[in-house]
């Protein structure tokens, strides 16, 4: 799908992929790019360097995620593209608060879940569209030092493989992002963290890399390239690769950090 003219929705906007993806949207000569973040003041800046709107959204909220979609559609147009970005991370294991474990599951899954239930009917009813959901190496791989994080990310490229294995003769075109470590407020303090092995990512080429694979409507962006090897390595033998997993939690797995958004 190409991007020109195309109505494009952002969430997570503010700052780090979701500002580079804003920003990359309206280069390619999108038609109104929509802004969306909890930080309405920091959506709103981001709009207002390409032109865009901005929309103040809660995305652990179904009924916030319900609302912005029906506005938009309402006072914009129908909506092409929608970037169901937003995330956090928090760290620690099975002593993580259940209160900390359901957040990171409604705002890394359920967000993703509930933009598809209130945008994908929509979307098959004119006859197709497309979604690119962030989720992460972690989502492929693992994250040692943060279950909730690993196990979130996993779920997400479950849902968007599901989304395209269901929906794919609908119309609906389906891409998940699942980098390393990239700049961001997730990373901030953490520029050594485990992820960042490969290598530490501006957003813009993490944006360039989502634009191109949108283009080619192809399912996985994987902007460090490391991760595909890693993915084969999984599969080749189970045992060996968690063998080289416990051997990085040895190093990283007992990093504590608390909560961060994306």
């Amino acid at each position: 799908m190409e991007l020109k003219d195309k109505i494009c929705v952002v969430t997570g906007a503010a700052s780090g992929i979701g500002k580079a993806l804003a920003i990359k949207f309206a280069a390619e000569g999108a038609k109104k790019v929509v802004c969306v973040d909890l930080n309405k003041d920091g959506a709103q800046a981001v709009a207002d360097q390409v032109g865009g709107v901005a929309y103040g959204v809660n995305v652990a909220v179904e009924q916030e995620i319900a609302d912005m979609i029906e506005a938009v559609e309402a006072d914009i147009g129908p909506i092409d593209l929608f970037c169901s970005n937003a995330g956090i991370l928090v760290a620690g294991g099975m002593e993580v608060a259940n209160d900390d474990w359901q957040r990171i599951w409604d705002i890394n899954v359920m967000a993703h879940v509930w933009a598809a239930r209130h945008l994908v009917p929509r979307m098959i009813a004119r006859g197709g569209g497309y979604l690119l959901n962030t989720a992460s190496a972690a989502g492929l791989l693992n994250q040692v030092g943060c279950a909730p994080y690993g196990v979130t990310k996993h779920a997400a490229v479950a849902l968007a493989e599901w989304l395209a294995l269901t929906h794919g003769d609908d119309g609906i075109k389906v891409s998940v992002l699942c980098p390393q470590a990239v700049r961001s407020e997730m990373t901030r303090g953490h520029e050594d963290s485990v992820a960042s092995i490969d290598g530490l990512l501006e957003p813009e080429p993490v944006a360039d890399a989502c634009v191109e694979t949108i283009r080619n409507e192809t399912f996985l962006v994987l902007p460090h390239p490391q991760v595909l090897d890693y993915m084969r390595k999984k599969t080749e033998n189970y045992d060996r690769w968690i063998g080289g997993m416990r051997k990085l939690n040895r190093t990283y797995g007992h990093v504590r950090n608390p909560k961060k958004e994306a």
